[in-house]
């Protein structure tokens, strides 16, 4: 049994205890300041004044595609739509026997409004289908090859979880919104064969293990989803712990899955029990604010339209109500006023009929009307957020307040309102819509600033959180949605040895310098897995 023991810095047991020293044996937390000196170490760490921390929590990622965008083009980055264009076809010329041309994660900012043409692809890839999606995962552009393949004409009928875009003469632009419309194609997509998963898994193991994630929420699951999160724990590729998060979609399609969810938990907790949950239902009551596609109470100020909500209120509310029924938390992404109007409302009912639930999220919590603020205590629905969003980023600037106005467009992301009003709340990252590094997400949440130090006053200034309360929400808070802040969380005697060591005292640092400190040192039950 191995002891090792970190000592001379700033331990972060918590928001209300710190010590110089800490030690874990067998994979546990066992001894604070001069008890862990005392011990008998088998390996010691000299932190050097830096901060130690307990490992974060993911409350809402999606590591499989992070994994999955390291395997196809390029297209995350590019500043232009010239450079996004030479980025494909380079990818596609080197990849001639691809049969399609896949890419995640372009900048959907970098047309007017978002939307894409077809015809822009067809002049660069005009022998293949060519998929992408964009950074916000909500929206994908395709080439006509796609199209035809997928039977899109502009006689579809619209989807009622979905847009597909016109262009003014009637005809199909090549620019798809939302679920119902892109995953017309995206089902069309040759799934990952054994190696692409294994490269999947240890890239998404990577890049949380290289900023300190110990363990993280996949906020969207299918079969072949599933498949390789069982490959990665087989074979050792997964180093960090996951709770998966089954998909429900609507128009009666979630109700045929429930018996096969109750049966992916089951097969998880069998075969994979120390790395793998799966015992989460997600639910999309909205898109996002800069498609349009987020539901709201008022229209969009640049198009008569209050958004999609993907499923109809009387449905969402039934589906909620049976997913609980069953045991799952259920996990709703909800961006505009009108959508986590809807969530609170399922929550609400789901309350009524069977009671306590299992630690209900509403994840973004973007947009919230100020009549629903109080409704988040009341019903004890944790409000996720991803707290890099909380700043003035280009996508806000160019895509979001346009369409929402000054006046909303002030009321996003009101994390303090709710902290201090009693709410619980969790951090998360998103990734990869955004980065996966917590302490970038953190500095912002202290700052409501960009990395240009914009606005210099912060964005909605009140909004703003301490550095103690961010640290818990992405440690303690997500453990806590998690439903298992008995096993990690803080870095109490008893917790989990799962630990992050930084290069600096982030508590000695200006404001803006939080968002740079770096992970030098990641651990997994005792194990070191980064550094």
């Amino acid at each position: 049994m191995a002891t090792t023991v970190w000592h001379n810095g700033k331990v972060w047991i918590n928001e209300n205890e710190s010590s110089d020293a800490i030690a874990a044996s067998d994979g546990v937390i066992v001894a604070h300041g001069a008890d862990a000196l005392a011990l008998q170490a088998d390996e010691k760490i000299d932190l050097n004044g830096a901060t130690l921390l307990p490992g974060f929590g993911d409350g809402h990622a999606h590591p499989v595609f992070g994994g999955t965008e390291t395997l196809f083009a390029p297209v995350r980055g590019p500043e232009k739509l010239e450079q996004l264009l030479e980025a494909i076809k380079t990818w596609a010329d080197e990849n001639p026997d691809a049969p399609w041309v896949r890419g995640e994660g372009y900048d959907p900012s970098l047309a007017p409004r978002g939307e894409f043409d077809a015809a822009w692809l067809d002049e660069i890839v005009p022998d293949r289908p060519v998929v992408l999606r964009a950074m916000d995962y909500h929206t994908a552009w395709v080439n006509t090859k796609a199209l035809e393949l997928a039977g899109i004409t502009p006689e579809t009928p619209q989807p009622l979880d979905g847009e597909i875009l016109l262009r003014p003469d009637g005809t199909v632009l090549g620019t798809l919104r939302e679920w119902g419309a892109w995953n017309m194609v995206y089902k069309l997509l040759p799934k990952l064969d054994e190696k692409q998963r294994d490269k999947v898994v240890r890239a998404a193991s990577d890049a949380f293990s290289a900023c300190g994630v110990t363990w993280a929420q996949d906020a969207w699951v299918e079969d072949d989803t599933l498949e390789t999160w069982l490959q990665g724990a087989r074979t050792g590729a997964l180093k960090f712990r996951v709770n998966l998060a089954w998909l429900a979609e609507p128009e009666g399609v979630w109700r045929t899955k429930l018996e096969s969810n109750i049966a992916r938990r089951d097969r998880v907790a069998k075969e994979a029990p120390e790395w793998i949950t799966g015992n989460t239902v997600k639910f999309f009551a909205d898109g996002i604010l800069e498609g349009g596609t987020a539901a709201v109470l008022v229209d969009y100020c640049d198009c008569p339209s209050k958004g999609i909500p993907n499923w109809r209120r009387e449905e969402l509310i039934e589906a909620v109500a049976e997913v609980v029924k069953s045991g799952f938390q259920a996990h709703i992404h909800a961006i505009g006023d009108a959508g986590i109007r809807n969530a609170l409302d399922a929550f609400e009912h789901a309350r009524k009929v069977h009671g306590n639930l299992i630690n209900p999220v509403i994840a973004h919590s973007q947009l919230i009307d100020p009549a629903d603020l109080p409704r988040f205590k009341e019903l004890d629905v944790i409000a996720n957020f991803e707290p890099l969003w909380a700043q003035l980023a280009n996508e806000q600037v160019v895509l979001t307040v346009p369409r929402l106005g000054q006046e909303r467009a002030d009321r996003q992301y009101p994390m303090a309102t709710l902290l201090r009003s009693g709410t619980k709340i969790s951090f998360g990252s998103d990734w990869p819509v955004t980065s996966p590094v917590p302490m970038e997400g953190i500095g912002v949440a202290i700052t409501r600033q960009t990395d240009e130090e914009f606005p210099p006053e912060g964005w909605v200034p009140n909004e703003r959180l301490t550095l103690d309360e961010a640290l818990t929400a992405y440690t303690m808070g997500s453990a806590v949605q998690a439903n298992e802040s008995h096993l990690w969380g803080d870095l109490s005697i008893g917790k989990r040895a799962d630990i992050a060591v930084l290069n600096s005292d982030i508590h000695a640092l200006a404001p803006m310098q939080v968002r740079r400190a770096k992970v030098v040192g990641t651990w997994l039950g005792g194990v070191r897995v980064f550094g």
